[in-house]
């Protein structure tokens, strides 16, 4: 039998104390760690632990109890200017965005997945106060070609977009390379594009190519409008380091593709409701 004390972890180094509770999420941080003690509250009060912020809740029931927007921004707030990367999911407004960008103009990275309400206007009115801005996703959001200029336009140092699931890949239509096009003539900066189930075809993916000169890793899976033979394929071979072809598996994404009934998942269910119900007051001060 041990005659050791038990470790009292409030009285760990702050730096110990925040290179643990970093690694966890905005949300837990907020209506948990933060209230176990006085000690770890100082520390999760520090604008250092919310450099980088993640509200991922996908797999947190209860936090659909709180209000998600007034949480963000308070989390923002306490960045006092340093955040550099965001991610959100499954909620957030254009309100909120551009709450971001006026708060954040260092902002490198910014994700916004399954976001429904936010429009690709209100996008590119945010990322026009980001010129800092190097990486962008926007998934399963609907996105027009003019909305992508105005980004490519505004943030001269974009190096990777994520632009997934659009909503525009219906196969029988018009405009298929929209975003292709806008992309090729506004991001030449761009090494990583990803464009999991976009609906371009050989000519948009001709033009990627040919606008965006330091592309290195491009993934089009389940763009099965591209068909990769002769030239192009030869091309895309000597051109890219990565490149994930449009009938590779999404198995090991954290995205669900799906086409006639069909689906590849990481992470469970597609039957999300894109409104929830976000009663519940909130203070985290």
């Amino acid at each position: 039998m041990s005659d050791k004390k038990p470790r009292n972890w409030a009285e760990l180094p702050s730096e110990i104390t925040s290179s643990i509770l970093i690694r966890l999420g905005a949300i837990e941080i907020l209506e948990n760690a933060q209230k176990v003690c006085r000690s770890w509250r100082r520390v999760c009060k520090n604008p250092s632990m919310w450099r980088k912020i993640d509200f991922d809740n996908r797999n947190d029931v209860a936090s659909f109890k709180y209000n998600l927007e007034s949480m963000c921004r308070h989390a923002v707030d306490r960045s006092q200017g340093g955040l550099v990367e965001i991610e959100i999911w499954l909620y957030g407004t254009n309100a909120l965005i551009k709450y971001i960008a006026d708060s954040s103009s260092n902002l490198q990275s910014l994700s916004l997945v399954r976001c429904y309400p936010i429009t690709d206007e209100g996008v590119a009115e945010a990322v026009a106060k980001l010129p800092l801005l190097e990486e962008l996703e926007v998934s399963f959001c609907r996105f027009s070609g003019e909305s992508l200029r105005a980004i490519g336009r505004s943030c001269p140092n974009l190096k990777t977009l994520k632009l997934n699931r659009n909503h525009e890949i219906e196969f029988l239509g018009n405009g298929l390379d929209s975003n292709a096009m806008a992309i090729a003539e506004s991001m030449p900066q761009l090494r990583h594009l990803q464009l999991l189930g976009n609906g371009l075809t050989n000519k948009g993916l001709k033009a990627i190519l040919d606008g965006c000169p330091h592309l290195e890793h491009l993934d089009l899976r389940k763009c099965f409008n591209v068909n990769l033979v002769g030239d192009l394929k030869k091309r895309c071979s000597e051109r890219i380091k990565v490149l994930r072809c449009p009938n590779e598996s999404t198995a090991h994404t954290k995205f669900e593709i799906r086409y006639g009934g069909d689906s590849e998942s990481d992470y469970g269910d597609d039957d999300i409701e894109s409104e929830y119900d976000f009663e519940g007051a909130c203070d985290y001060y």
